[in-house]
């Protein structure tokens, strides 16, 4: 079957160490464990969206080096679509990622093959984002190839998602207009608006703002507050299901793909969201990125606590 789902963006290799607490600066601690996962947002929020339901295609970038071979693989293993994954000339992308016996991780990126992804790219492979229903971006593959694909897809008819992270500024202008669903955590929504959220209602202050700027609609991950949808009408808060989280690590990436695969499928709205929260919720009980992304099976036999 073609792929309703095309995730377009970053593949990096999750270097993943378990500590006490996060080390301060120039400071050196002893860590619990150390592993190496398939990540990157991108991949994460394709493998996401496969579990849970969506036939995926991704377009991306790997290295020429080992960890190529098993990113590309880890995509292939859940019947992801990777004839648009290119191996270039470069080393891939990693993650450097230390999680803490509170489950709060901090997060370094370095970009290597990512880094290629230019708007050459998408327009290579143009054929697969024909073929989508959804097409999803983040911000780990380089500004002028996201701004690309958004505006692509927009000229397609496609239901356009950016997943805003990692988000320190705010976007380009003439981006906004191409994105159906902005989909923030707290503190990408406060870099894109420039208004601080530290609650619901000022996520929804800053929802309103994106909004005026020019995005269809808005959906602020609050973690365990659950979401903020807002679509320039109103607001709808959708608390999230109550778990005992172990790993953070790619809980909004599980949401994006999540919700992305009930849209594919032809859910409400509310119905993709609250599938998405289920989902992010059931891959913060469970350790590393991909490791942790629920299958749709898990998610339709979840039962509130």
């Amino acid at each position: 079957m073609p792929a309703n789902v095309v995730v377009i963006g970053s593949l990096n290799m999750d270097l993943v160490t378990r500590a006490p607490r996060l080390p301060r600066g120039g400071e050196t601690l002893i860590g619990h464990s150390f592993a190496t996962v398939s990540g990157g947002k991108g991949a994460n929020q394709a493998v996401a969206a496969a579990r849970l339901g969506a036939q995926v295609a991704m377009i991306g970038c790997v290295g020429n080096d080992d960890y190529g071979v098993r990113l590309r693989d880890a995509l292939l293993a859940e019947h992801i679509d990777c004839q648009a994954v290119s191996v270039v000339e470069d080393s891939s992308g990693v993650a450097l990622i230390v999680v803490d016996d509170n489950s709060q991780n901090a997060i370094v990126i370095v970009a290597g093959a990512n880094g290629a992804m230019m708007p050459a790219v998408i327009d290579r492979f143009d054929a697969v984002l024909q073929a989508a229903d959804v097409v999803i971006c983040q911000l780990e593959i380089p500004d002028a190839t996201v701004g690309h694909a958004l505006k692509r897809a927009r000229e397609l008819g496609k239901t356009v998602i950016l997943n805003p992270a990692p988000a320190s500024r705010p976007l380009p202008a003439d981006w906004f207009a191409a994105i159906d669903y902005l989909i923030p955590n707290e503190s990408e929504a406060a870099a894109l608006s420039g208004l601080a959220v530290d609650s619901l209602q000022s996520a929804e202050t800053a929802a309103t703002q994106l909004i005026a700027m020019g995005a269809g609609k808005v959906i602020v991950t609050l973690g365990a507050q659950g979401s903020l949808f807002a679509n320039g009408k109103g607001f709808e808060h959708f608390p999230a299901p109550t778990v005992k989280a172990v790993d953070t690590t790619a809980a909004g990436d599980t949401f994006v793909g999540g919700f992305a695969a009930a849209l594919a499928d032809g859910k409400s709205e509310d119905e993709a969201i609250r599938y998405g929260q289920i989902a992010a919720a059931l891959s913060v009980t469970r350790a590393g990125a991909q490791p942790s992304i629920p299958t749709m099976s898990e998610v339709q036999a979840f039962r509130p606590a």
